[in-house]
């Protein structure tokens, strides 16, 4: 069954098209495609507090194509969220009049524990947890978004403003730090036995130029000489030496830095990366409501 989804994040658009299927009683949802657009929303609000003229254009222009291949690949049905950036920018709720308007799309505006609830729902999408306790952690342009489970019960969801590129603009404040450390310090009773799951197109990246794509896990040790060897280089060498997308290049540097910040903290030894997301989680939902609909 196919479904679609699209995430218009902080730093990017993106168009999921992921086929679902059951085995065992699990979910599993394979990408058929991904469309990823550097809208870079973010970079005008953690500035300016408000989306440019320009990027808005952008979005809508993407936003459109986006409608174009939803209507070739006719999925069962779609949905369509937005995040930190357009969250929190002054004219986010006139720019979501105008994508209904000139898209048709209508965008649902989620905060950070909802985008959390979300993403944990891939917890079902066919990967395994040793440990009980698990983490989901995602780090996106405007926030860091946390769910722990026990087992399959949620137990806490919590939202930082700490993200890429709010770093980048030198938005974070240290408060911020102290308040995501201090959070995390309530599972001491667990630190070295916790399942840390990582999402986020920057950890996905990391993952598969140090870590262990082919298993799903970065060790703490290939994390740690990621964030130090790509550190290292400027952001033009990271675009021309090491071949990465100018979008990515100067966000991957804060990202290794707090999931380094996290993962110190816990006492993990590693990262489990699956390459899950947001629009995987708005998939998941799709799926669930079809089932739903059609008992």
């Amino acid at each position: 069954m196919l479904f679609a989804a699209i995430d218009i994040g902080s730093n990017a658009a993106r168009l999921l098209f992921g086929n679902v299927f059951e085995m065992k009683q699990k979910i599993f949802v394979e990408k058929a495609t991904l469309v990823r657009i550097p809208t870079r929303l973010g970079k005008d609000v953690y500035r300016d507090n408000r989306i440019s003229k320009k990027r808005a254009d952008n979005l809508i222009k993407t936003l459109n194509a986006f409608r174009l291949l939803i209507e070739v690949y006719n999925p069962i049905d779609y949905d369509a969220c937005a995040t930190a950036a357009m969250r929190e920018a002054e004219n986010g709720e006139e720019i979501l009049r105008r994508i209904k308007e000139e898209t048709k799309f209508n965008v649902r505006l989620i905060d950070g524990i909802a985008e959390a609830n979300i993403i944990r729902r891939t917890n079902k999408i066919g990967f395994d947890h040793p440990q009980n306790l698990t983490m989901y952690i995602d780090v996106g342009g405007g926030s860091t978004d946390i769910s722990v489970l026990d087992g399959d019960v949620l137990q806490d969801v919590k939202s930082f403003k700490i993200g890429t590129l709010r770093i980048l603009s030198k938005k974070v404040d240290r408060k911020e730090w102290e308040r995501l450390e201090k959070w995390l310090k309530k599972y001491n009773d667990f630190f070295g036995e916790i399942n840390m799951v990582g999402s986020g197109g920057n950890i996905n990246k990391i993952n598969k130029l140090y870590g262990d794509p082919f298993h799903y896990t970065l060790t703490y040790e290939n994390l740690k000489y990621a964030h130090k060897y790509l550190k290292s280089f400027s952001l033009d060498e990271r675009i021309e030496k090491l071949g990465l997308r100018p979008d990515r290049a100067d966000v991957i540097v804060p990202a290794a830095k707090i999931f380094l910040f996290i993962i110190q903290i816990l006492k993990v030894k590693s990262i489990l990366v699956p390459k899950i997301g947001l629009a995987d989680g708005l998939i998941y939902q799709l799926y669930e409501k079809h089932k739903k609909r059609t008992v």
